[in-house]
């Protein structure tokens, strides 16, 4: 007999109590005590500008202790509001860890100064330390970086000020999200819904409820338009101010160096992809034909080619997900069980949720945890092993300094995507007839039109924004055309209704973290596509090399 599974996730084996946690509370004073010693340090050092390797050693070895424990604590921070976005008490852990990572921030900077301003000959002495050199890439990375930045003083300010800036324009981007309803009919009953769950109402395979849900979303949207386009310009002008300040003259700069990519691989990646789309247009064109439409609108590109609303229990999933895992790579599937078993996935459909998914890492205790909405669709099914894939990355690389974890996103999203190969080729090799194969086929496609044609319109609409932002504050209306302008040119035309609040309803064009959260998806998907070729020819011996190089931090 198959296993059953909760679908809410333990938090309370971190810290228990939730936002009220005494512990957490604990462990919060101490991590702040810790900075600011660390901060002291620092100044010492600065005062010193001692080269001594043992000095040296001692403070890489703090740095990594309260890098772990400052992700500890952001983790558990981003579960809380992500699970209940009316949890107050967790807005205001949120602000206080804002307080303390930058406090930590600031004092880095000034240490990437003492490492620019070593001589050739020291810093090469450093990275020859037998304790130092495996992490000679980060450290060599942050030295190049500092070289880009304003005087760590002037730093220091734009981090303390961002605190209260720039950041707390993303939260509100959460509150707004938070606090949406949308209203939906079902079996004679009104409904009131997140936005998570009125979105996963947009995989049904009855075109009604789907651009019935739609327009209402949109509706939504448009009664928050100026709230979030005044986020959005805010948001924006705090980084060009910023870049504008440190000598950059390209707002990809950032992105691409976060990410570890030059301008040209980046460019070159969607000159082949844009020379390349009449493949998907003929797929558009026969998927319209099968559900009886003369064009797909924004809301068919990603329905189900069936009527019939299919539902896969989140046991099934579960289960699906791990014995095809298991095909791959033993320890890949022991590891989702592991995932499933002790409570790390927080997946249950219900109000109060923040949309989207994502997976975070608790680095002190060496866990996951996974966020989403699940409803049943195969969607959902590709969701859950997406981001099983992230955990399953983070997990091989526990055992590597904490310094070297910080792999870039287009190489995260290399590991998420591979994941979903593994599953969706399952599901298509075990289809119980040639009405299922087909409609899975379907689907695998859309994983390409995603990357090919979504993410491309957010590059577009996000690159054309930024010009125009450079001239002063961009409209509610002028973001509406410049998303349709994007969608359509991305899209090549094909669709028939577009979506003109996409840049209101994505929460990656608010996250601060990382700008132009977009084109790592794209990259990751076309790595991983390679290397699942790989696995396909190799067979079972490449789940080894799979894992030896997911260590590797440069894309």
């Amino acid at each position: 007999m198959s296993e059953t599974y909760s679908n809410t996730w333990d938090l309370d084996v971190f810290f228990p109590g939730g936002s009220q946690s005494p512990e957490f509370r604990r462990f919060m004073e101490r991590l702040e005590e810790d900075v600011r010693s660390f901060d002291e340090r620092i100044r010492r050092m600065e005062k010193e500008r001692s080269e001594d390797l043992d000095t040296w050693r001692n403070i890489l070895g703090v740095i990594q202790d309260l890098t772990a424990r400052l992700s500890e604590a952001g983790a558990f921070v981003v579960c809380l509001a992500s699970e209940n976005v009316k949890d107050e008490q967790a807005k205001i852990l949120r602000g206080r860890l804002s307080q303390t990572g930058a406090a930590f921030n600031s004092a880095m900077t000034r240490l990437d100064r003492l490492m620019l301003e070593m001589s050739d000959s020291a810093w090469e002495g450093l990275l020859r330390d037998p304790a130092i050199r495996p992490l000679s890439f980060p450290l060599e990375e942050r030295r190049r970086r500092a070289a880009d930045k304003l005087p760590p003083e002037m730093e220091s300010l734009a981090g303390d000020l961002s605190v209260d800036g720039y950041h707390a324009w993303g939260d509100l981007y959460n509150t707004v999200v938070g606090r949406l309803t949308i209203s939906v009919e079902e079996d004679g009953k009104t409904r009131e819904l997140s936005v998570g769950q009125a979105a996963n109402k947009l995989s049904s395979g009855d075109r009604e409820v789907r651009r019935t849900v739609f327009h209402r979303l949109n509706e939504a949207w448009a009664g928050e338009e100026e709230v979030l386009a005044s986020t959005l310009n805010h948001l924006s002008g705090f980084r060009l101010n910023l870049y504008r300040r440190r000598g950059w003259d390209s707002v990809l700069k950032e992105p691409l160096d976060i990410n570890r990519m030059s301008e040209a691989t980046l460019s070159m990646m969607w000159d082949v992809i844009s020379r390349n789309k009449e493949e998907i247009l003929r797929f558009f064109e026969r998927k319209a034909s099968l559900l009886g439409l003369h064009k797909l609108s924004w809301y068919d590109v990603y329905a189900p080619l069936s009527k019939e609303e299919s539902h896969i229990p989140y046991d099934g999933a579960a289960n699906f997900i791990m014995d095809h895992f298991r095909e791959f790579d033993p320890d890949m599937a022991d590891f989702a069980k592991r995932a499933f078993r002790d409570r790390w996935i927080e997946a249950e459909d219900r109000p109060n949720k923040r949309p989207g998914g994502f997976c975070t890492n608790f680095a002190v205790s060496n866990q996951s945890r996974i966020f989403m909405t699940y409803s049943g669709s195969t969607d959902n099914v590709a969701t859950l092993a997406h981001e099983l894939g992230h955990a399953y990355h983070q997990h091989v690389m526990n055992d590597l300094p904490q310094m070297v974890q910080r792999y870039s996103m287009s190489v995260a999203e290399t590991a998420s995507t591979f994941a979903e190969s593994i599953v969706a080729d399952a599901s298509i090799r075990h289809a119980p007839t040639k009405e299922k194969k087909v409609a899975l086929l379907e689907e695998k496609i859309q994983r390409a039109v995603a990357f090919f044609m979504d993410i491309h319109a957010r590059f577009l609409f996000e690159t054309r924004f930024y010009e125009e932002r450079k001239k002063g504050m961009v409209s509610a209306d002028r973001l509406r055309e410049l998303i349709l302008e994007a969608e359509k040119e991305s899209f090549c035309g094909a669709l028939e209704e577009y979506h003109p609040y996409f840049w209101a309803s994505k929460l990656h064009f608010y996250i601060t973290g990382v700008p132009f959260y977009n084109f790592p998806y794209t990259f990751g998907y076309l790595f991983s596509t390679g290397l699942y070729s790989r696995a396909l020819k190799e067979g079972p011996s490449f789940a080894e090399k799979y894992v030896a190089c997911s260590g590797i931090p440069a894309a």
